[in-house]
């Protein structure tokens, strides 16, 4: 099962490279071999178009992991971890590594819906015949569309359609995707600041106590934070921080 996901993850990079280009074929005047690509001249401008199109495509795979952690729940859950760990003064405990692991299983956990839309709306269509690429790629867009307009605000989709001179459409998912990126974009982090805020609250409390403690008990030379970590890791394990926090978070895409 497992196997079976992470190939539909893997179709689902590849589909959404063919998104950003109409051809996944090498373009005349560019040639692979032994000794590398190698681009001989023309003047054919239609050739040139093409070559153009498949440098564009080789930029596009190079930066597609980062444009498909944006447009997942990675983004909100990475800043929410962020902004724990640093509300907690746990300075880099847990390490980089564990909380970006943890964001990234997370991810996958919630995307894991989406996946199975996508390979029961187009993958296994297109993988049997039944539609074109062209079809499969819409269908993938809308599917991506659809995930990304759930957790989007109207005002930041406003934004970039008004800047874009677009015209109101009659469904949000006939919107391109370079207007529902950047939008969602920016909802997500509206959402995960707003989320760290109500983290930093008790721990805020936590602090202002254990100063006015040490202040009153005349012990201004020793630091506040080295007195109050203790209590603020005392009180996130008390309320079962963790799962509480996960389960927020999950929840807050699917609920």
């Amino acid at each position: 099962m497992l196997k079976k996901k992470w190939r539909i993850f893997l179709i689902l990079t590849i589909l959404f490279m063919l998104i950003f280009s109409s051809e996944a074929i090498a373009a005349p005047g560019i040639s692979v071999s032994n000794d590398g690509i190698t681009i001989s001249g023309t003047d054919d401008p239609q050739e040139i178009s093409s070559s153009i199109k498949l440098l564009l495509l080789l930029t596009v795979l190079s930066v597609l992991p980062s444009i498909l952690i944006m447009m997942t729940s990675f983004t909100r859950i990475i800043i929410v971890f962020s902004f724990l760990r640093n509300s907690m003064g746990t300075q880099q405990i847990p390490p980089n590594q564990v909380i970006i692991g943890l964001a990234l299983f997370l991810t996958f956990f919630i995307m894991t819906p989406v996946l199975g839309t996508l390979n029961q709306e187009a993958l296994e269509p297109f993988s049997q015949g039944e539609i074109t690429l062209e079809e499969a790629m819409d269908r993938s867009s809308d599917t991506i569309k659809d995930f990304m307009l759930k957790s989007t605000r109207d005002k930041d989709l406003a934004l970039f359609a008004g800047i874009a001179k677009l015209e109101a459409p009659e469904n949000l998912t006939d919107l391109p995707l370079t207007v529902v990126m950047p939008a969602f974009l920016i909802s997500e982090l509206n959402t995960a600041f707003r989320m760290g805020f109500m983290l930093y609250i008790p721990f805020l409390v936590i602090d202002m106590v254990v100063a006015s403690t040490l202040m009153a008990m005349g012990m201004m030379m020793l630091p506040p934070v080295m007195i109050s970590m203790p209590f603020k890791i005392l009180l996130f394990l008390l309320v079962d921080g963790w799962n509480l926090l996960v389960e927020t978070l999950i929840k807050s895409f699917t609920g």
